[in-house]
This record gives C-alpha cells, sequence and structure tokens, in this order.
C-alpha cells in the first residue's frame, strides 16, 4: 500500500510540476532536468555548479554581465527559464549584474538567508531551484529592489 501511495505522490507531482513550468516560464526549458548532483556536475561547468547549486559567489566585478547592458532576456543558465529583461538591469555599482524587478516574477524563489551571520534574502530559479544570488531593498523605484545576481548563473538571449 506504501508503494502505491508514493507512486501516486510522485505521478501527482510531476503532473503539477510539468503543468507549473509551462505556466510560468515564457522561456524554453529543458525537458528533462538533472535530478542528482551528479547530473548536475555533468551538465554544468565547475564554476556553474559552485554557484547554482552550493550556493558559492562569483568574486565582484569579474562576471561577464556586470557591466553588459545589451537588449534582451536573461535566463537561468541551468535550465533556461526566463529571469529578468534588460530594461530592468542598472548599474548597481557591487561589482554584480542588478535588476530592480523580475521578468516573470513566479520564476523566481525568495528564501531567507541567514548563513555567515547575515539577514539575507537568497534568490532561486523556481524550475530548478539553483541559487542564482540575493534581492536586497536598496534598489532603485519603482520597486525599491535590487536583485544582486551572479553573472554565471545567467544566461542570455540577444533582442
Amino acid at each position: 500500500m506504501k508503494k502505491i501511495i508514493l507512486f501516486a505522490v510522485v505521478i501527482f507531482s510531476l503532473s503539477f510540476a510539468h503543468r507549473s513550468v509551462g505556466q510560468t516560464t515564457k522561456s524554453t526549458v529543458v525537458a528533462t532536468l538533472p535530478r542528482t548532483e551528479e547530473e548536475w556536475r555533468k551538465k554544468l561547468t565547475p564554476e556553474e555548479y559552485q554557484v547554482l547549486r552550493l550556493k558559492g559567489t562569483e568574486r565582484p566585478g569579474t562576471g561577464k554581465f556586470d557591466q553588459f547592458f545589451e537588449a534582451g532576456t536573461y535566463s537561468c543558465k541551468a535550465c533556461g527559464t526566463e529571469l529578468f529583461k534588460s530594461d530592468t538591469k542598472f548599474d548597481a555599482g557591487c561589482g554584480w549584474p542588478s535588476f530592480y524587478k523580475t521578468a516573470v516574477k513566479s520564476n523566481i524563489l525568495e528564501v531567507p538567508d541567514y548563513s555567515f551571520g547575515m539577514k539575507r534574502v537568497e534568490v532561486k530559479c523556481a524550475v530548478c531551484k539553483s541559487h542564482l544570488g540575493h534581492v536586497f531593498d536598496d534598489g532603485p523605484e519603482p520597486t525599491g529592489l535590487r536583485y544582486c545576481i551572479n553573472s554565471v548563473s545567467l544566461g542570455f538571449v540577444k533582442k
């Protein structure tokens, strides 16, 4: 009986996850996301794995999107989910790409983060749960938010 219930829960979860991916993203998401850490290690570069899966960060000012201001759309490097539009990007002077608004709010998870003795809000991809960066309340109007995101966490499609 336990096996049947577990099987039903798994089927329901997969069905729900499939529907929510289709409803919450505007970009193409890889049909089968890696599920194990070993699969993620094979898919991602060592630097991408360190940031996206182990919640690392790149050194400030070193990311390719820090001082990059072309028109287009930023997506999750791990799964392709649309995250930010270039018209919401601004130069915060912090050394990481910064955005004041998400492209699709439901594509981002905001999770309390108390690591390193600090109180912050971690930003994760809602589809693959990869770490992207943090959000702070010191951004420009109209939102007052600063999504401080690692360049290595992002893909970019030029407009």
